[in-house]
């Protein structure tokens, strides 16, 4: 009993200051009011005391349930024991604590769920990674083992066997870069320089540095005319590799036709356009192709070189633009990727 009062008491001496002091005066001058005997006074103290402690007992008790209450709350949402914010309830007089303690099971949830998908994504990742790197690598350990057990005595095979080699030495150094690039924009660390300039003549050069690779798959490369003062604003750097990639792909995925850059211009923006008239991509893989090592043609993308992270880091790039990369296409009839940037 003594120890339930001293328990409840802790609850409540808060309050007990307040409940004796009122009391008191209350009671001093009630006594000075009807001029009450010493002996009454002492008698009627005594009894105020009593009632006193009881009224703490009473208030302490309620105060100590409603503590348990919440207490038992948060321990059943550190442990996730609750499916829905509906099964936290507390006192109609505490609505609004129960208000904040609902956003704070939805916001622990949802942190447990992103913590899930990051945790997720990461072993993806890191088997991705793996399996990527093995590839190239065990390639290379194959063409130089067998020139070592006499291939390179060989003058048919030798040249040929080290050029294949080379050539997976540069897809794994292709690789390593864009795991690089991705994991600096992905941890904020890539820093971006954003400045007015001229796409007109932006898009000459990157379109001169890639004619080469059309013409040796007899594919034209087309810059559609665009207004020669026309400045739009972003990171030259980044988004040269946005462009590289996505002229790249049109190119390595087309077979016949044309790769087409056109831009454009609307009231407040200029959106640059990549057409193609390759293999196109079914609307299944359109909803995943920026994720990161994503293939539509996984066996057809390692042959003609690609990371499976081109893609991803195009995204990226765009969204830290303020922007979005958009596609367009149907397959077995040409792609069309697109983005704007601020005038």
């Amino acid at each position: 009993m003594l120890n339930r009062l001293r328990e409840n008491f802790s609850f409540a001496k808060i309050y007990a200051k307040e409940i004796i002091l009122s009391n008191t005066i209350f009671f001093l001058i009630f006594s000075i009011a009807l001029q009450l005997s010493l002996v009454q006074i002492f008698i009627t103290l005594g009894l105020l005391f009593v009632v006193n402690l009881y009224f703490i007992d009473v208030v302490g008790k309620k105060q100590k349930e409603q503590f348990d209450t919440i207490r038992n709350i948060i321990h059943k949402i550190r442990n996730n024991e609750f499916l829905s914010p509906d099964e936290i309830k507390l006192e109609k007089h505490l609505v609004e604590l129960e208000g904040d303690i609902k956003g704070m099971f939805l916001r622990t949830q949802n942190d447990i769920s992103n913590l899930k998908k990051l945790e997720q994504s990461r072993k993806e990742f890191l088997g991705n990674v793996s399996h990527e790197l093995r590839t190239p690598i065990f390639a290379i350990q194959g063409f130089i083992e067998t020139l070592l057990d006499g291939a390179i005595d060989d003058e048919k095979v030798n040249r040929n066997f080290l050029r294949k080699a080379f050539q997976h030495t540069d897809n794994l150094n292709n690789l390593l870069n864009d795991l690089i690039d991705i994991s600096m924009i992905e941890t904020g660390q890539m820093r971006m320089s954003f400045r007015y300039f001229n796409i007109k003549d932006y898009l000459e050069t990157i379109v001169n540095e890639l004619a080469p690779h059309a013409e040796a798959k007899n594919l034209q490369l087309v810059l559609r005319p665009i207004k020669s003062k026309l400045q739009l604003f972003g990171d030259k750097d980044r988004l040269k590799q946005v462009m590289v990639n996505l002229i790249s792909n049109a190119i390595k995925y087309s077979e016949e036709g044309q790769v087409e850059i056109i831009v454009e211009e609307q009231e407040r923006t200029g959106r640059i356009i990549v057409k193609d008239s390759g293999i196109g991509i079914t609307e299944e893989d359109k909803e995943r192709i920026f994720e990161r090592f994503y293939r539509v043609d996984k066996q057809r993308s390692r042959a003609v070189g690609g990371t499976g992270l081109g893609l991803a880091i195009v995204k990226h790039i765009i969204d830290a633009h303020g922007s979005k990369i958009e596609v367009k296409s149907e397959y077995g009839k040409g792609s069309e990727f697109s983005f704007a940037l601020k005038k």
